[in-house]
């Protein structure tokens, strides 16, 4: 088994994914999963479409997208995947179904990788976390579900002002704050929106110009 560090440990266990699991059961939970330490350099893909995905991953440093692409190479992100955040699990519980997304690092970063048939299926070790785990792998799917789900609401808008709007509202929402950081670069965000970025551009100026938010590159003010 890879010898995690403290960092690693205490990442790990602040995800949803070990919820409910103490420290003193994080290392021997690790090792009945077959978990492994990787690291990535930006611009590097840990998954491809097309790839067989039997492993999920939790992000412990940096950033990594998961996207969509098209025969021609346009892109379409989906997610951001920050410390703490998991990603590939509904295809690595489908081991007939090969990848759908890419899974590329934004960023120079490092993920520990889980096999998920150790988590779905029955555990030798008769390990006391287990149903535990699974419970948390069920919440996780649920909440990607859910996001997935208010994408879909910003896509459904009709201009690229009411696009923005609907998710500025959500991202203020979830930080419980008018002032916050977003996950992604101008280009993400057109990308996350489907919008080209010289209309996101133009649109973020004049809502800047009308008093509706304030922002410097990734962070905005609802006025």
């Amino acid at each position: 088994m890879t010898n995690f560090s403290e960092e690693t440990l205490s990442i790990l266990q602040r995800s949803v994914l070990f919820q409910g699991i103490n420290a003193a059961e994080v290392r021997p939970m690790l090792g009945c999963l077959k978990a492994r330490e990787r690291t990535y350099k930006k611009g590097e893909y840990i998954y491809r479409i097309g790839d067989e995905t039997t492993a999920l991953g939790v992000v412990i440093s940096g950033k990594a997208l998961v996207e969509t692409e098209d025969y021609w190479g346009n892109v379409n992100i989906l997610v951001a995947a920050v410390p703490g955040d998991m990603f590939a699990e509904a295809f690595a519980c489908m081991p007939d179904e090969a990848s759908r997304v890419n899974v590329v690092a934004d960023t120079d970063c490092t993920v520990v990788l889980m096999d998920v048939s150790r988590i779905v299926g029955t555990c030798t070790s008769a390990c006391s976390f287990h149903q535990r785990v699974v419970r948390n792998l069920l919440t996780v799917l649920a909440r990607k579900n859910l996001a997935l789900t208010q994408k879909n609401e910003h896509l459904t808008k009709r201009s690229t002002r009411e696009k923005v709007l609907s998710y500025l509202s959500i991202q203020s929402r979830k930080t419980g704050s008018s002032s916050f950081d977003i996950p992604f670069n101008r280009q993400q965000l057109a990308d996350y929106l489907s919008v080209e970025r010289s209309a996101l551009s133009s649109c973020l100026s004049k809502m800047q110009k009308d008093g509706v938010i304030r922002f410097h590159k990734s962070h905005f003010e609802l006025m």
